[in-house]
């Protein structure tokens, strides 16, 4: 299915993203950890997208290899094939964690494995890499099922994002701060967009309970991260597996739609007793 029409569908469930792969079964933002993701049955995943100095797309989260791969340099002055050859280590990394015999993936790599089996949420790590990605994307035949994330909260963000995303009629996520001092100036950029998905965050959830309505109107799905370190409001993956009801449940009672979590399994359990 394409990634947009899923997004859109008003009678599916609420999205389960699994955060960098079911990283406790494999090496964070691994091939392995990805597969583990398709073979449970989730919507999507995160992954995180560097460039190598040589100009190809890599997955890492931090801007060295220390935590993953234990090797204290930065990742994109090295090329492809170096970074291809480095093992990683297990779950998410640090001395703590073995090493194993994954090793570090390309972005080509990943759409070979996922092409229509999940959805993939890009955390690109920098704009400017964007249009280079999304290319890629394309070349290989998955831009239908990949979405693209971004701030949105300026004219150069809202001219920005005009010009380099949306021709391109791939999934695009704005991100916008409720709690935020100029929150209203969000929300106008974004309503002025209208992208089908926003990344929201609040300080309380009567901010959002106020604008539930307006989201509705335009059409824009809610998308929430309850990972414990980005979380809003005290809605974390650890509140929710204590009283899965007050944190899943009232973000899907507000109109959230899709959840990123490190605790797939039991957000996937709780949406069955709904």
């Amino acid at each position: 299915m394409d990634y947009a029409d899923y997004i859109a569908d008003p009678s599916r469930d609420c999205a389960i993203v699994v955060h960098r792969g079911i990283w406790r079964a494999a090496p964070e933002n691994s091939l392995l950890a990805i597969d583990r993701a398709i073979s449970a049955g989730y919507d999507a995943v995160e992954i995180d997208v560097r460039c190598s100095s040589d100009g190809e797309f890599f997955l890492l989260h931090d801007d060295t290899l220390e935590r993953t791969a234990g090797l204290a340099q930065e990742a994109e002055g090295l090329t492809l094939h170096q970074l291809s050859s480095l093992p990683l280590r297990d779950r998410d990394g640090g001395e703590a964690n073995r090493m194993t015999r994954e090793k570090l993936p390309s972005l080509k790599d990943v759409f070979d494995l996922t092409r229509g089996r999940i959805f993939l949420h890009l955390d690109v790590k920098r704009r400017d890499m964007i249009p280079g990605v999304i290319a890629c994307a394309r070349a290989m035949g998955v831009d239908r099922q990949v979405d693209f994330w971004g701030d949105l909260k300026t004219q150069d963000d809202l001219a920005w994002i005009r010009s380099n995303v949306w021709p391109e009629m791939v999934l695009f996520m704005a991100k916008t701060r409720l709690g935020a001092a100029d929150a209203e100036n969000q929300l106008d950029l974004l309503f002025r967009l209208n992208p089908l998905l926003c990344e929201i965050y609040f300080d309380t959830l009567d901010q959002l309970a106020a604008r539930k309505a307006l989201f509705v109107e335009a059409g824009v799905r809610l998308w929430v991260n309850t990972l414990d370190s980005v979380s809003c409001a005290g809605f974390t993956d650890t509140a929710a597996l204590e009283d899965p009801a007050a944190i899943w449940g009232r973000l899907i009672d507000m109109g959230v739609s899709a959840i990123q979590t490190d605790e797939a399994e039991a957000l996937k359990t709780y949406l069955k007793t709904r």
